[in-house]
């Protein structure tokens, strides 16, 4: 029999403003504790050095998770001119230098190449899995690391400031997926003087902004407190971009026990993916078929 996992049985969204210097891993490992949850997972990881936001899910949120790794992001971003690192960010070793220094008009004409579906290279230091193993492992035990180009939507690439002629910050809004340090990489290349990611800032990701983020410093303060839980968010933001259905009580009561339920009718078609609300509190997840949904996800929360 397995051992009974220790902690609150507590389900929401946390906001956190991730500091640099941490991992997402490490930021999750902290809000469990601070809720005593048994518990918790993140929506997109962040590089250590990144800061913004990082969407913690407690307890059933974590079921929503998908949902907001697929949601649209925000970036702000400020690409280092003139050099390439091998980790295509400030942290990594300097592999190739230009003089060369794009114009502005230059830069804001080679944004257009990186709007809309592209194809994109993650860096080698990335987590994505070559062979069962993970690129950055590779490329630190020195073997040659080969990754196919992935497609990535990018919503949209801006310029919003050129401090000097080596430092140029832009803005970018893509899918899931996306690889911002790739980005500076790839347009250092295009401009034929190389680049690498000096800073980076999530600002938003689905619903969730930085602005209303909390900061560690705040979260440890409040560590284990009524005040800390009144910051945690309902599970049912997890869902904002899926369509709401309300459920009949019977329906309610067949969804809950992982039966397709009768809703009421909305605006979806047959086959679409949609939650079902009971109470203004989430039910499920599924398709709708015929009047009812079918659960592909079921959540368990206090009813009422």
């Amino acid at each position: 029999m397995g051992r009974k996992r220790k902690g609150r049985d507590i389900s929401g969204w946390l906001v956190v403003d991730k500091p640099a210097g941490l991992t997402s891993s490490a930021i999750v490992n902290k809000v469990r504790w601070a809720f005593d949850a048994k518990k918790a997972g993140h929506a997109g990881t962040l590089d250590p050095d990144a800061t913004g936001v990082l969407a913690v899910a407690l307890g059933e949120a974590t079921k929503t998770v998908p949902y907001i790794t697929d949601a649209l992001k925000c970036y702000s971003f400020t690409v280092r001119l003139g050099q390439a690192t091998n980790t295509d960010d400030a942290e990594g070793e300097v592999i190739a230098t230009s003089d060369a220094r794009p114009t502005d008009d230059e830069i804001k004409a080679a944004l257009g190449a990186f709007v809309g579906e592209i194809m994109q290279v993650p860096p080698k230091y990335s987590a994505v899995k070559i062979d069962g193993q993970r690129a950055y492992k590779l490329a630190r035990d020195g073997e040659e690391v080969e990754i196919a180009a992935r497609p990535l939507w990018v919503e949209e690439l801006v310029m919003t400031d050129r401090p000097d002629a080596d430092h140029v910050t832009l803005e970018m809004t893509c899918g899931k997926g996306g690889y911002v340090r790739s980005i500076a990489r790839d347009l250092g290349a295009a401009l034929g003087c190389h680049g690498h990611v000096r800073d980076l800032r999530r600002l938003w990701s689905g619903p969730f902004d930085a602005e209303d983020g909390l900061t560690l410093d705040r979260i440890e303060a409040l560590a284990r407190t009524p005040e800390l839980d009144s910051h945690l968010r309902p599970l049912e933001d997890g869902l904002a971009d899926l369509p709401e259905l309300r459920c009949t009580p019977d329906g309610a009561a067949r969804l809950r026990n992982g039966n397709p339920g009768a809703v009421l009718p909305g605006d979806v078609e047959y086959g679409d993916e949609a939650w079902a609300s009971f109470d203004g509190q989430a039910v499920a997840v599924g398709r709708f078929r015929s009047g009812a949904l079918h659960p592909s996800r079921v959540f368990v929360q206090p009813e009422g």
